[in-house]
């Protein structure tokens, strides 16, 4: 994790320094005497956690939090512990009182690091599935979404045309449906019948879209959503 160190005296940020380097996981990217320059860092550099005293003159470490749109994780680091309920008001990891032992110190990164890695998998994306099954005839037929070129809806069953084969797979299921499945891949709705592959188009013709030698119509009304993943001319 990448942190700072933010307190007006210096041998307690010479402590912290100290400290955040006997910590594997910490990475220190900027010492600072204020909250002034730990807010030019921030614009600098990407910051994790901050190790912030509160007793600071001009800007305390509260108001600094609280000046902070979308604030990194905080743990506190004063002598004074009547300003500890507005520390975990601000969501704060930790909020430590000096002298702070290595122990106690180590024990409040270790919670930030659990909650980094907690966050980190939140907002990783899920890796989307490779494929999927259709019925076909009673049998589990599967399908490579790579392989799509585009979809045909008629009705209640839809043509699934692919790269690999020379006859459209059939199933029995509504083209709303399988475009729900498929929102989050790179397959878009042209048209009440069609559903394409935006990487399979070769060409684009005024109502057209060409998938090789393939035409299919594009409609007024789906125009919006193909040129949010397809660049056309107006």
């Amino acid at each position: 994790m990448r942190c700072i160190a933010v307190d007006d005296e210096k041998w307690v940020l010479d402590l912290l320094v100290d400290n955040i380097s006997r910590v594997p996981f910490l990475q220190l990217v900027g010492r600072c005497k204020n909250a002034l320059e730990a807010t030019e860092l921030l614009h600098r550099e990407v910051v994790d956690l901050i190790f912030l005293d509160i007793q600071m003159p001009g800007l305390d470490g509260i108001q600094f939090v609280q000046s902070l749109q979308h604030p990194p994780m905080i743990i506190f680091v004063t002598a004074y512990k009547e300003h500890a309920w507005e520390g975990f008001e601000l969501a704060a990891v930790d909020y430590l009182l000096k002298p702070v032992s290595f122990e106690r110190f180590l024990k409040a990164c270790n919670k930030a690091q659990e909650l980094f890695r907690l966050q980190q998998k939140a907002t990783t994306p899920k890796e989307l599935p490779a494929s999927f099954f259709v019925y076909v005839e009673y049998n589990q037929v599967k399908i490579n979404i790579s392989e799509i070129v585009y979809i045909e809806g008629m009705k209640d069953y839809v043509k699934i045309y692919l790269i690999s084969a020379s006859k459209p797979v059939i199933t029995k299921m509504s083209l709303k449906a399988l475009e729900d499945k498929l929102l989050p891949y790179r397959l878009v709705r042209i048209h009440k019948s069609y559903i394409i592959a935006a990487d399979k188009v070769t060409a684009v013709k005024r109502d057209l879209i060409c998938l090789g030698s393939v035409e299919l119509p594009l409609s007024e009304s789906y125009r919006a959503a193909v040129e949010a993943v397809i660049p056309l001319n107006k």
